[in-house]
């Protein structure tokens, strides 16, 4: 399975994402070797990077990771929506207004991921996790979107699970931060999880407003 994880951005010098990521790298969980890569924190250029890794891997299981600085809880992705909309810079200096990820694509693409499952087995192990209807409209959502269009429309992914989880902070960046060992448990459990479930449960996960 392919797991990613983003660069330092916004002048921090690590980002938890990309930690997450590696501390599972070639860990082996529910039969599946564990491949952890680095996408770059940039428009266009993480998605390049995304698709190159499909074509060269085809994973049974993607799950891409990014930072949401104000969580504190790990933030399984129910939809990513066709818009790029930065309020900042990227790390390349790009910021797209109202633009879409893909042209003349959906306007959403639903995770491929058993998200109530993988809430259900994380809250269960103590850790702190939520379902989220919105992966915001920076590079997390273009990553996510752009996974979801390349499993929706090329050839051969028509049974691979994909999906996007953000990451809270660690301690050290934030009060409700959460420590990468804890992270990295809950990332292990959701994986194993989206590998072995094959129907999703049924349980309410959702946002009152």
């Amino acid at each position: 399975m392919l797991l990613t994880g983003f660069d330092a951005f916004d002048g921090d010098a690590i980002n938890p994402s990309w930690l997450a990521a590696r501390a599972l790298h070639r860990r082996r969980i529910a039969g599946h070797a564990v491949l952890a890569a680095q996408l770059p924190t940039q428009f266009g250029a993480s998605l390049a990077r995304l698709c190159a890794l499909l074509a060269q891997h085809r994973p049974a299981l993607v799950i891409c990771l990014g930072l949401a600085a104000s969580r504190s809880a790990l933030s399984l992705e129910r939809v990513a929506i066709n818009v790029d909309d930065a309020r900042i810079a990227d790390n390349a200096g790009a910021r797209p207004i109202d633009t879409p990820v893909v042209a003349d694509a959906p306007v959403a693409y639903f995770s491929r991921l058993p998200i109530k499952s993988m809430h259900a087995a994380i809250q269960a192990a103590g850790i702190a996790v939520e379902v989220s209807q919105s992966a915001g409209t920076f590079v997390c959502n273009h990553v996510f979107y752009g996974l979801m269009h390349q499993l929706a429309t090329a050839r051969g992914f028509a049974r691979t699970r994909g999906g996007f989880i953000h990451v809270p902070p660690l301690p050290e960046q934030a009060a409700h931060g959460m420590p990468l060992a804890q992270m990295v448990e809950g990332l292990r459990i959701g994986i194993r999880t989206a590998l072995t479930v094959t129907r999703d449960a049924r349980h309410g996960a959702g946002a009152v407003d």
